[in-house]
């Protein structure tokens, strides 16, 4: 099986390594020392897999993944990291990484690996299941009167061209409403773009934002649109706009107020028609006390405001959005003649959702996966049931934990990294469980 593979590490000799390993298996292999390099490369050629160092002289290789998997969600990829990283590693499995290497220790992994990444490639692209895509407000699932009321307010703002400021903790949804605005606008034609603002080091964010001319830094073979530019039109949402380096704070100001820009490496002025829509689980104003973030920058992006309320605080809501994702994933897994009884709903209910609608997402998902007979009931929620178990029964709760295990590896197809995620647990803890149990 052929593919194309880069490779993203600033540790040249073993850059060097890695590409002559891949190339004796007659892979295409490309090299890449710095994120920007490697964001660059992406855009010039079609890759399938992409093996990424974590720690990466311009970025954050756990936040790099998710940037690409945005953009190019066909391509996957490996993260290698060093002792001690496991975290990162597993942080990057939920960003979407389809798996890790631990340098030194696992270069016999490499090629397997890569072939199992390919064969995902492979049936990712063969996959051409037709989906129906909810727009609007209507993707806005819930009847609490917090949730009625946020929608009410965007529905209303939608008709404006004013800046929107979307606060509230994480998983709430906000890209959802920023989605949900610009489709109830009359921009809706255009672009809708979006950015984490947190994935990028500042000169990466920058080029993202702004765009650069051919030959402005080192890799940059040719001219490329900024993000600002492609919202020409359209929409431009920045998301964790909490993270941006004040540096780069000014310079978005600048372009707010009077819709010019000037790209990296370029003197001449570009305009670009655009509506922002901003988000952030921080306390701006107290941000602004520390130093952190620019008082004239909140001003303009805090024309309109709108908290989205914590999952915990509209349960009600909770239902709906159970059987949406029940639905959701259904389709996905394949899955027909789901029964729902009441207990899982009462499972669900007793939790409080610190991770709100994504946390919420992610349990239907694994319940599903472990559920028996296409019933979904409280024994498909374990790390939320509350069932309460005598000491002397260990032994029957280490068999359950066994059996929990082995099915959601059995979804995965064997993938750990994934298995981890979905069993939300660090990847050292599965490692340590599979050599308990006897599943190695």
């Amino acid at each position: 099986m052929s593919g194309n593979i880069l490779i993203i590490d600033d540790e040249i000799k073993l850059l060097k390594l890695l590409g002559m390993i891949l190339s004796q298996e007659n892979f295409n292999v490309k090299e890449a020392s710095t994120a920007r390099s490697a964001m660059t490369m992406l855009e010039q050629y079609d890759f399938d897999v992409v093996l990424s160092d974590v720690r990466l002289p311009d970025a954050f290789g756990v936040e790099l993944v998710k940037s690409i998997k945005n953009k190019y969600p066909q391509i996957e990829i490996i993260l290698m990291t060093a002792f001690g990283n496991i975290t990162d590693a597993v942080q990057a499995m939920k960003n979407g990484a389809y798996d890790y290497l631990v340098k030194g220790d696992d270069n016999e992994k490499i090629i397997p690996l890569v072939y199992k990444a390919l064969e995902k490639v492979k049936d990712n692209k063969s996959r051409t299941v037709q989906q129906v895509v909810t727009k609007g407000f209507d993707q806005i699932i819930g009847k609490s009167p917090v949730i009625l009321q946020a929608k009410k307010l965007a529905e209303k703002v939608a008709l404006t061209d004013a800046a929107v400021l979307l606060t509230g903790e994480t998983g709430t949804g906000k890209e959802v409403f920023a989605s949900a605005i610009h489709e109830g606008s009359d921009r809706k034609k255009n672009s809708f773009v979006a950015i984490n603002c947190s994935a990028f080091s500042k000169e990466i964010l920058e080029s993202e934002l702004f765009g650069h001319k051919q030959g402005a830094f080192t890799g940059a073979m040719k001219d490329k649109k900024g993000l600002i530019e492609e919202a020409n039109g359209g929409t431009l949402f920045l998301d964790e706009i909490g993270e941006m380096p004040i540096e780069l704070q000014a310079k978005l100001l600048r372009v707010l107020e009077t819709r010019e820009f000037i790209k990296m490496g370029e003197t001449k002025v570009s305009k670009s028609d655009f509506r922002l829509i901003a988000a952030t689980n921080r306390d701006l104003e107290d941000e602004i006390k520390q130093g952190n973030f620019r008082e004239d920058l909140y001003f303009r992006l805090n024309v309109f405001e709108i908290t989205l309320p914590a999952l915990r605080e509209r349960k009600e809501d909770l239902k709906a959005l159970a059987k949406n994702f029940i639905d959701l994933f259904s389709h996905k897994l394949h899955l027909s003649s789901i029964q729902v009884t009441p207990d899982y709903y009462k499972v669900l209910e007793k939790n409080d959702w610190k991770g709100n609608i994504r946390e919420l997402r992610n349990a239907v998902e694994r319940s599903l996966i472990l559920m028996d007979n296409n019933i979904l009931d409280a024994d498909s929620l374990p790390h939320y049931s509350e069932k309460a178990v005598p000491e002397s029964d260990s032994l029957s709760i280490r068999s359950l934990e066994k059996i929990h295990i082995q099915k959601v590896l059995q979804y995965t197809k064997g993938n750990k990294a994934e298995a981890a995620r979905l069993l939300e647990i660090g990847i050292a803890t599965l490692y340590r469980k599979l050599e308990e149990y006897g599943l190695k």
